[in-house]
Order: C-alpha cells, then structure tokens, then sequence
C-alpha cells in the first residue's frame, strides 16, 4: 500500500508508536489521519503537531460502540477507510498470578479491540473489493514475553486473528498485516522497567531497543511490499525459526537468561 492520498485510522494514538505512525504517514502523503485514543489530551497534541490532516477522538477500544462508531464517523467525514491500525496494546507484567482484572483488560485491549475493529471495517472495505488492516501485535506474539503471561496470551491470540483475516479475506481484496516490534521505547517499556518487571528487563538486556520511529519506518516498509509479518527487529525471525526447530532448546536459554537477570 502506498499512503499517498489514503485515509487512515490509528488506535493507541496517544504516543509511542501510534504517534510515530501518524508524523510517518502524514509524510507520505496521507489525504486524512484520525487518531484515536482513552487520553484525548495527548492525542490531540498528536494531532496539532502532524497537521490540518489529522483529527484527534476519545475512544475506549475495549467499548464495541465506540470503535463502530469511530468507523462510521469517519467514513461519514471522508468516505471511506483505506487503512485501519489496531495499534493499542497492553502490558501487565504478571505471571498466573496475575489478577482476573489484569487477564481481561489485556483481553480487551490486545485481541478483542482488534476483533470490534475488523467487524466495523470490514463490510465497506469488502463492498469495495480493497482495503487494509495493520494489527500491531508485538514479537511476545511469535516468541515469548519473558515476565508477562497475560501478555503473552493475548499476543499470541492477536497474530493469530491477523492471520485468520488475511487467508480469509486477501482473496476479496483486504489486506492484512501484523506488525511486531520486539524492544521500543515506548511509555510501557518504560513503565516496566520502573516497576521492575521481568520483561521489560530482558528487553533492556538485548540492547535491541528500538525507536517508535524506526518501528514506523519499517511499517511503511512493509506496507508498500504487502507483508504479513512486518518484523523491525529483523532478528525475530531468526529468533522464530530457532524456537521452531528446537523449542527445548530455545526455552534452555531463555531460562538461563532469566535466571541470570533474577541474580
């Protein structure tokens, strides 16, 4: 997909990645960016700073009715969507332990919100016959987020609904993409290791912590060439293929890691 004059919608807008996406596609041309986010505060600050082309809106993702009509608006505004980006994510840091709360925001947040924006997307962009959808779902989604079950779940549950839309709907047009980034530094890398959490301790440890605007770059990249799996940290699929191969192994020296970092 090449930018130049689409219509875009962003979640997760407020910051980080979201907002690297926006100041990315308002360079290549986009006609029209709404970014939506819960902190309307910021995501109009967002907005201010990319331009006239952008329109900021409070929207809870995890709320059905609000994500349809986020759609519905939009498409009133500016006729249609071209690219929808289910980019809001969360982070718990929590093993089993983790409270039942915890589990179903991450739920909502990380796969549901995705499912309410396909089912309010998809019908324009399938009566078109075009379209395109980019789920951001994390490398946790491929490999393991070391610290976080509850976000490892649920990413993993995201690259899955991704590739169930892709075989299901390419043939009719719609395009999709899952967009895993490994290490960024983003508030939840940086809330994480605050609170000393695990994860985000492993990710600090690699040295592969990339910026939001790096990951951006490599989401235009593999926008224009239509990839499902869009990997900015290219080493994942590196990583992903060795997991494959010898998952004993792979959990061996993920283990050792682990308990290096623990002492």
């Amino acid at each position: 997909m090449n930018l130049t004059d689409r219509v875009a919608v962003i979640t997760g807008a407020a910051g980080g990645i979201g907002s690297a996406l926006a100041r990315r596609f308002a360079a290549e041309g986009a006609a029209a960016l709404v970014l939506a986010d819960l902190d309307a505060t910021a995501t109009g600050a967002v907005a201010e700073s990319v331009g006239p082309i952008a329109r900021a809106v409070a929207v809870d993702v995890t709320d059905e009715d609000q994500v349809r009509e986020l759609v519905a608006d939009t498409e009133r505004r500016y006729g249609r969507i071209d690219l929808f980006c289910a980019n809001a994510g969360v982070a718990t840091g929590g093993g089993v332990e983790a409270a039942d709360a915890e589990w179903d925001r991450s739920w909502r947040v990380n796969v549901l919100s995705h499912v309410y924006a396909a089912r309010a997307v998809l019908p324009a962009m399938l009566a078109r016959g075009e379209g395109y959808l980019l789920h951001t779902c994390s490398a946790a989604g491929v490999l393991t987020a070391v610290g976080d079950a509850p976000y490892t779940a649920t990413k993993h549950a995201a690259v899955g609904f991704a590739e169930w839309l892709a075989i299901t709907y390419r043939d009719q047009g719609v395009r999709v993409s899952a967009l895993c980034p490994q290490g960024v530094d983003t508030p939840m890398l940086a809330d994480g290791l605050a609170a000393g959490h695990l994860g985000a301790r492993v990710i600090a440890a690699s040295g592969a912590v990339l910026t939001p605007d790096q990951v951006a770059d490599a989401a235009i990249a593999g926008l224009a060439e239509e990839r499902f799996l869009i990997l900015p940290h290219p080493e994942v699929a590196a990583y992903a293929l060795r997991r494959a191969q010898d998952p004993d192994g792979w959990q061996a020296g993920l283990r050792k890691l682990v308990r290096r970092l623990r002492a």
